[in-house]
């Protein structure tokens, strides 16, 4: 791949990620955008991987102490002090990823290609920035994460599930349900981060898996340099957002979201893109 466009897939994936815009979506544009809409190889498989990896560890990194909480929270669990803040915490986590998770695994061994569209990147793009608008114009949102029920992470995790259309966005999906639950903007984009962390990770693994399949595991220095830009771009997103977050609301997102998701579908029925 050409170093400018393993920089643009990083910096795409790094900002996308955690912004509620959909990282998924912005890939699948990137690569039509350089004529591989159709083609997906094993050189690609790398990068979408080492670029998961730059930003797990900008999640790790920015939000050490809940990483630290949530491994606190493991000895305690197996210790049998499952009521403990940091054991709560740990399984509500746990919770809200299982639904996500084997909805992905499902997905894994159908990979359905209509989801992989153009349209469908669209559509979801639009329908579901106009549900974080209306999730956003939710009025009691006072709750934190310290407030987290198991009804909530149920209701999270199941949300999650929506993620995996191309175009939603796990972080915007995720940050919806929490609004709807009561939670301010900057705790519900805090839990989405806490799931990000599992998110990532799963994504990672399977993409890791459908390279172990085709018997191709080779990275390099391209892979390296993918990680370190999407670590660095990840990083930058998480800290603007949660201080954009302090005094803002998720409108911007929102607007941005279905302009988007209009000029793709304007692109697409006129016949510019295919």
């Amino acid at each position: 791949m050409i170093l400018y466009h393993i920089i643009l897939l990083a910096v795409i994936q790094g900002l996308t990620e955690f912004l509620p815009v959909s990282s998924s979506g912005h890939l699948g544009l990137f690569h039509c955008a350089i004529d591989q809409c159709d083609r997906w190889d094993a050189e690609n498989m790398v990068m979408d991987i080492a670029v998961h990896v730059g930003t797990l560890l900008s999640v790790l990194l920015y939000f050490w102490r809940d990483v630290l909480r949530m491994l606190c929270g493991v000895k305690d669990i197996t210790l049998g002090e499952r009521n403990s803040d940091n054991s709560k915490l740990t399984l509500y986590v746990l919770i809200s990823s299982v639904p996500v998770i084997m909805a992905g695994l499902i997905l894994h061994l159908y990979e359905p290609d209509w989801l992989k569209t153009l349209h469908v990147i669209a559509w979801a793009t639009i329908i579901f920035g106009v549900v974080l608008w209306w999730a956003d114009r939710q009025e009691v949102a006072t709750r934190s994460v310290k407030d987290l029920t198991f009804k909530d992470a149920i209701i999270i995790g199941a949300a999650q599930i929506l993620a995996l259309i191309p175009g939603t966005s796990r972080s915007g999906i995720t940050m919806s349900a929490a609004r709807f639950l009561g939670f301010s903007r900057k705790e519900a984009a805090h839990y989405s981060m806490l799931l990000a962390m599992v998110a990532i990770s799963g994504a990672g693994a399977l993409m890791g898996l459908s390279l172990l399949k085709n018997g191709d595991m080779s990275i390099g220095l391209d892979a390296l340099i993918a990680a370190i830009f999407s670590f660095v771009a990840g990083l930058l997103a998480i800290t603007l957002m949660m201080k954009f977050l302090e005094k803002s609301t998720f409108k911007v997102f929102a607007i941005y979201r279905v302009i988007l998701g209009v000029a793709l579908l304007g692109l697409l029925y006129s016949g510019a893109i295919g």
